[in-house]
């Protein structure tokens, strides 16, 4: 995918609490380098690797932990542009394709947000009507896409 105006493959996630399905709370972090701003972690996909071992090697880089199961995928890849500003630091890639997926947390997994590259300043688990409420930026759209998704599933 380096060919110009290609989209970057990545995996995404939203991660529940141990506490699902019982308690619906998502985990949702803060970025370190655009304020204010919130996302589900998420990360690219290197070339010949599969997308859900990329899933755990992200989420493992981006919040300190794997320790985390499956609980369903977004039956399709989802693609958004990169605003102006960030497509000029990302090229040849003019936006992201992502594969998303809703993951629980392990009752002994152990969130560290300070990781060897940290991509998050804090975070915080909200409901999910909070979390939509939190990602007013170019990524809401498929935010709600999912979460929607999921909601209709009966998993959200």
């Amino acid at each position: 995918m380096s060919k110009k105006g290609s989209y970057r493959p990545n995996v995404a996630m939203i991660i529940v609490s141990d506490k699902y399905p019982e308690k619906k709370e998502i985990f949702i972090a803060q970025r370190n380098d655009i304020q204010d701003i919130w996302q589900f972690p998420q990360g690219g996909i290197d070339q010949g690797e599969e997308v859900k071992e990329a899933l755990f090697r992200e989420m493992k880089e981006e919040i300190g932990t794997d320790d985390a199961s499956i609980v369903a995928e977004y039956p399709e890849w989802i693609s958004y542009d990169f605003p102006a500003k960030i497509a000029s630091k990302m090229k040849p890639y003019i936006g992201q394709t992502q594969r998303y997926f809703l993951m629980k947390l392990k009752s002994d997994a152990v969130i560290n947000i300070h990781t060897k590259h940290p991509e998050f300043m804090d975070y915080k688990f909200v409901s999910v009507d909070e979390v939509l409420s939190l990602t007013a930026h170019f990524k809401k759209p498929v935010y709600e896409k999912v979460v929607n998704h999921f909601k209709a599933e009966g998993l959200l």
